[in-house]
């Protein structure tokens, strides 16, 4: 021990010069700058340093959170203790001048920074419903560079490009023959040989080639009569698929996820989910996709899951999309093969699908009118006519068991009935694009197909060849939006998992949403308000356990417009709550808004901001509005006893809709049933409060 205790101070003790030899002589401590209580602190972080060996550079001293075990010997310990004097040399008087609070605050800050815009929801040629529906010629590579903010020439041959790029990509073409019509189509073998390539050698030879976007949807409902790829075949077809991804993914700069769409379809009602990879080729490639051929089961995709991390060692989740056509079968009481809901079921779900695609083209999915009938703006892009088949009419029962926020309440229930929350995710938006170009302004919108893209009778034309709606329904919406430490795989996939996400349907609103105990209404108007809501309280997507007795959670909510968009109409509060007799309840706060507007006394409605639009001319004023709105809000209404949810919902005040902008592009009439403007906005994903 003596001998190491030498060696160590020979390699780090300092030596400065004397006055005539020019030889380095030990630093004397009269030298050392700060005084006696500078000193210890580099002493200690000298020895935790050792220990931890989480220091890789004299500079920028880190923080070591890492402790001397109570175990470690004496002697150990005494070495330790004297390496603190020889680090502290070695570190000099810059190092010792050092403070707790870092100069350059930044570098010390490891809580996420940015947020991060993307699309996890799009589809190319690769898809078979898209190839079958006219996008024969773009392919994943061409979705990575538009997102990139490469120039595109569309379906319709206008060019397209996106006023500003995005941060990242998933490329969720369907697992259901992914590449499939495309490579049969060019008499790829991986395909023309198989027993389904078969089948569709057939229909051409009758003539009747539609029947190939029948098989598409009949494999998924049939599977024994219309026959999956191999998994050969598969495997092929995967590894391009992912190594298209790894091309296009530069961490730092853009980030390109594997992915892909299980799309069950259970009697026409839609329980899609996108499955999203943290991993790189060589674990990605391990397994191909799980179908909805092998199964139409969610519990059966989540067992997938589990193999892939169990055999691969990496990581993967899926996100649920479209509650609204699913005719109550995306939250539901029981299981697809009729069981009631367990702890299992609950724990398995909220475990792989710890986010929720509240927004996208072919729907809004926050809330309902008929389960909020006191909120006015729950009726915002509403698709409740039926299902994805379009074989069954919708009822009001299902309803609650669609979208998000009653959702959100039911998990509360089942929490307290189950002790696990089943729906307890995070909310993003995204496209769900099928013509490779991933658009969601009002004024650049190029629509779900290539039929919906941009031209003069697209708003009376229907999607898939006039089988579905027709195209002025579409939404322009939506986009992900994640708070990330850096733009990587590793960084958005772990915020995803962490829910620090929200949604926009279409405009790049910042939200930044905390929940906490000790916040006062000053820590909102601080320059560091963000380092106090890591330091004090929960971001989104976080839980609050028990507080101080007889306090009511506060929070800090900070919200600012698109530069490119429009300016802010208000930002509420939305509270989901269990009552003591078990009734689920909820409430929406208007807690910041623009100009001098009043909350009516007896409506407890805040005064609407008004409208700038022209529909003539499809364009607006941003003469009302807020460029950014910030508050601190404290639960009114709050009893400990109950368990909670809260999130934020901000909205921009109103501009033309992509429809309007049609018709006075085009010169044509709008459809009588087309909104005429809009009020995009964003969801934060919610915080829970429980007992």
């Amino acid at each position: 021990m003596p001998t190491l205790r030498l060696v160590l101070r020979a390699l780090v003790t300092p030596m400065k010069k004397g006055p005539v030899t020019g030889h380095r002589a030990p630093l004397e401590w009269g030298s050392m700058v700060g005084g006696k209580r500078k000193v210890m602190r580099i002493i200690r972080w000298a020895s935790l340093a050792i220990v931890s060996f989480e220091s890789s550079s004299i500079q920028g001293i880190p923080t070591v959170s890492q402790k001397t075990n109570s175990s470690t010997p004496s002697s150990i310990k005494s070495i330790l203790s004297q390496s603190g004097l020889i680090l502290a040399g070695l570190l000099g008087q810059q190092a010792i001048a050092e403070t707790e609070k870092p100069y350059s605050l930044p570098s010390g800050e490891h809580y996420p920074q940015n947020v991060y815009w993307g699309d996890t929801h799009l589809h190319t040629r690769n898809s078979a419903d898209a190839y079958s529906l006219g996008n024969q010629n773009l392919t994943p590579a061409d979705a990575y560079r538009f997102a990139r903010g490469q120039e595109t020439i569309a379906h319709n041959g206008m060019t397209v490009k996106l006023k500003r790029p995005l941060d990242f990509l998933v490329v969720s073409d369907h697992a259901e023959y992914l590449g499939g019509y495309y490579r049969y189509n060019v008499g790829d073998p991986i395909v023309t040989e198989t027993t389904a390539g078969g089948q569709w050698s057939g229909y051409i030879a009758e003539g009747d080639p539609a029947k190939m976007m029948a098989s598409f949807v009949n494999s998924m409902q049939d599977p024994a009569n219309n026959y999956p790829f191999p998994e050969a075949a598969q495997r092929l077809i995967w590894d391009d698929v992912v190594r298209t991804a790894d091309t296009f993914n530069e961490p730092g700069q853009f980030t390109a996820f594997s992915g892909y769409e299980w799309t069950s379809m259970i009697d026409g009602n839609n329980l899609h989910r996108v499955v999203l990879y943290r991993d790189d080729f060589d674990q990605v490639s391990q397994l191909p996709p799980f179908t909805s051929q092998t199964s139409r089961d969610p519990q059966d995709l989540w067992r997938a899951l589990a193999k892939y991390e169990e055999t691969t060692g990496g990581q993967v989740m899926a996100i649920a999309h479209n509650g609204n056509i699913s005719n109550g079968m995306m939250f539901p009481n029981v299981t697809v093969d009729g069981q009631p809901i367990d702890a299992d079921y609950a724990s398995r779900r909220a475990r792989w699908e710890p986010i929720y695609e509240v927004t996208q083209v072919k729907g809004d999915g926050e809330a309902h009118p008929t389960l909020s009938p006191n909120d006015e703006f729950a009726d915002f892009e509403n698709w409740d006519a039926d299902n994805i088949g379009r074989t069954e009419a919708k009822e009001d029962w299902m309803l609650q068991h669609e979208y998000a926020r009653s959702a959100l309440k039911l998990g509360l229930a089942k929490e307290a009935e189950l002790g696990v929350n089943p729906f307890k995710f995070g909310v993003i938006g995204s496209t769900d694009g099928h013509n490779t170009v991933s658009t969601t302004e009002e004024d650049n919108f190029f629509g779900k197909f290539p039929e919906s893209e941009p031209k003069p009778e697209r708003m009376t034309n229907a999607m898939a060849n006039d089988a579905l709606w027709k195209n002025w329904r579409l939404v322009a919406s939506g986009y992900a939006a994640v708070w990330a430490k850096e733009n990587t795989r590793a960084a958005l996939f772990d915020a995803m998992k962490r829910r620090e996400v929200y949604a926009t349907t279409g405009s790049r609103i910042q939200v930044r949403f905390f929940g906490g105990w000790s916040f006062d209404a000053s820590d909102i108007h601080k320059p560091d308000y963000v380092a106090r809501g890591y330091q004090k309280g929960v971001p989104m997507g976080g839980d609050l356990t028990q507080g101080p007795e007889s306090t009511a959670p506060t929070f800090l909510i900070a919200a600012a417009k698109d530069p490119d968009g429009a300016n802010l109409d208000r930002v509420q509060v939305i509270k989901g709550w269990q009552d003591a007799s078990g009734a689920l309840q909820e409430q929406v706060y208007d807690v910041a808004w623009s100009a001098e507007r009043m909350i009516d006394a007896k409506t407890g409605k805040l005064e609407a901001v008004g409208s700038t639009v022209d529909i003539e001319t499809a364009t607006y004023l941003n003469t009302i509005g807020a460029t950014d709105l910030a508050t601190y809000w404290q639960d009114p209404n709050f009893d400990a006893s109950e368990r909670a949810f809260y999130y934020v919902r901000v909205l921009e005040i109103p501009r033309p809709r992509w429809t309007t902008v049609d018709a006075a592009y085009f010169g044509v009439d709008l459809p009588d049933e087309a909104p005429r403007s809009i009020q995009d906005r964003a969801y934060t994903s919610p915080i829970w409060y429980t007992p």
